[in-house]
């Protein structure tokens, strides 16, 4: 388990239709900005090009802008999907991204989420899989700065290499999405990714955590490599507030168009549809965190115990709330979740107890000095000057120095 958990976000992003799409976009830069604020560690961003919903198309656009505005904060691809492109040009615009972020860019990769994606470019979905365990073949050693030749039924490669070595040795940090199946897993294993359980928090997903590690790790050692769990992270809904009252208040501004997309387009079943409460069902099911911070602290360590030890825990950015209760909801995170799980506050706490533990002697010796200050004057200037309560306190007071 990872000595200091590190926070992040996945932003897909999620914004219905009816508002300004160029504003949303630019609140996604803002919220990003304002993580590296709150000192957040990292920020994935999604590539998708169909359902209106999910509007950013390239992510490495939206990091080369985003880390202009930033200092700290880490930038992902969340994540790049590798049968839309030639695995070089793919691999020439990430590593350019690593020299001008000096560093700070992630790799995320997956086949695709979407099929009306695949479906306009005339992918068969059922090669999605197959063309991302293809391309991450190749794109892992031009990474690195190797020469790679070779064929597939899609994209040819010609002693292809990158022009400048990678700026971070030796390669950018790759990490490969995971929900379900073992097709992620099977692919960090093979070339000792990182992993992203973007499902984590879901039934199936939260079910086989500790599975689709095993899976990684079996993987890892056929091929004769190692999985680190620092570079596995976890990905789950939360928004949080001060009260669980007025979380769920919150949530009910666009909970519902984040639900109808999820089941009319997307196709996931993530809330009931017979009329019961949906944030009910999202919380009761363990899925999403909507109340208090300690509600997500409760969740993180249970996601913990489930996969054995995780490296980051990326909020899943829904857009429930409105603009400024979500930009709230981050800073409590930061603020009160996020010290629970990297020791932020363990010398701070030992130094109050031993503090409160010595009082009593501490206070005796600063009283006995000053005590000590007050009768060498007494003794040179008499005690016109002092107040009457502190002679008082040494056993002294003006009368009985007038009678001396």
């Amino acid at each position: 388990m990872a000595d200091r958990l590190r926070f992040g976000a996945f932003i897909a992003p999620f914004h219905p239709l009816g508002e300004n799409p160029t504003q949303a976009i630019e609140r996604d830069l803002d919220l990003v900005v304002h993580m590296d604020r709150l000192g957040y560690d990292e920020a994935w961003i999604g590539e998708h090009h169909s359902a209106g919903y999910e509007l950013i198309a390239s992510p490495e656009l939206f990091i080369a802008t985003v880390a202009e505005r930033t200092r700290h904060i880490r930038l992902g691809t969340g994540v790049s999907s590798l049968p839309y492109h030639h695995p070089l040009m793919l691999a020439d615009r990430i590593n350019q991204l690593d020299h001008v972020t000096r560093g700070r860019v992630m790799f995320g990769v997956g086949p695709g989420a979407l099929p009306s994606d695949a479906f306009m470019m005339g992918i068969p979905v059922a090669k999605q899989r197959d063309r991302m365990d293809e391309a991450l073949d190749v794109l892992v050693p031009l990474l690195r700065g190797e020469v790679v030749t070779t064929q597939t039924d899609w994209f040819t490669l010609n002693e292809a290499r990158l022009q400048m070595r990678p700026y971070t040795r030796p390669s950018v940090e790759i990490a490969v999405a995971s929900q379900v199946s073992p097709t992620g897993a099977q692919a960090a294993g093979r070339h000792g990714l990182g992993l992203l359980s973007i499902g984590a928090t879901q039934a199936g997903g939260f079910n086989a955590l500790a599975s689709n590690w095993a899976i990684a790790e079996a993987q890892a050692a056929e091929a004769g490599r190692t999985m680190d769990r620092s570079g596995w992270r976890l990905v789950g809904p939360m928004h949080v507030a001060a009260t669980r009252e007025e979380a769920r208040a919150q949530v009910r501004y666009g909970i519902e168009q984040w639900l109808y997309y999820f089941r009319e387009v997307a196709a996931l079943p993530l809330a009931p549809q017979d009329g019961s409460d949906p944030v009910d069902s999202l919380v009761n099911s363990g899925m999403a965190v909507v109340g208090t911070p300690d509600d997500a602290i409760a969740q993180i360590a249970r996601l913990q115990e489930q996969s054995g030890g995780f490296g980051a825990y990326l909020t899943l950015d829904t857009n429930w709330a409105e603009w400024d209760d979500k930009k709230k909801s981050y800073e409590l995170i930061a603020r009160h979740v996020m010290p629970a799980f990297q020791d932020s506050n363990g010398n701070r706490d030992a130094s109050l107890r031993w503090a409160a533990d010595n009082r009593p002697r501490f206070i005796g010796e600063a009283q006995a000095a000053v005590g000590a200050r007050v009768a060498q004057h007494v003794a040179q200037k008499g005690t016109e000057n002092i107040r009457p309560e502190i002679l008082a306190a040494m056993g002294l007071d003006k009368k009985s120095e007038a009678a001396e």
